[in-house]
């Protein structure tokens, strides 16, 4: 999987400067942060959602996707897919592959202040 995740990364920097009209990657790093984090967000919502219906084929669309997203927005922070394996190495160590890091061992762990993700208000209806 890291070689796949590892060419869909090369491939995505290939784009990144390519013209928006023509390839969607290079439309949504044009974009910038907030719309790629409201990509990725909408695929892992969509993850779950057909995870909890219980369609495993919607669940490997939809993984792809998030992947793909979650790469884009790896190229636009400067993250190296190594630098995530690197890291996933050292918990790994630390408390076994299936294991998520407890988040009071994490570096900064205090909470993150959450940021809205866009500057427009929605109105509501009446």
């Amino acid at each position: 999987m890291a070689d796949s995740v590892a060419r869909l990364y090369e491939a995505v920097i290939a784009v990144r400067g390519s013209d928006p009209e023509k390839s969607r990657t290079a439309r949504l790093l044009r974009a910038g942060r907030a719309k790629m984090a409201k990509k990725l967000a909408e695929e892992a919502v969509e993850v779950v959602i057909d995870a909890m219906h219980g369609q495993p084929e919607a669940v490997v669309r939809e993984s792809a996707d998030l992947l793909y997203n979650l790469v884009v927005l790896w190229v636009h922070a400067g993250v190296h897919p190594e630098e995530v394996w690197a890291e996933m190495r050292r918990r790994e160590l630390m408390f076994g592959i299936a294991e998520k890091v407890p988040k009071d061992l994490v570096r900064g762990a205090a909470r993150r202040k959450v940021v809205a993700l866009e500057t427009r208000r929605i109105r509501k209806r009446r």
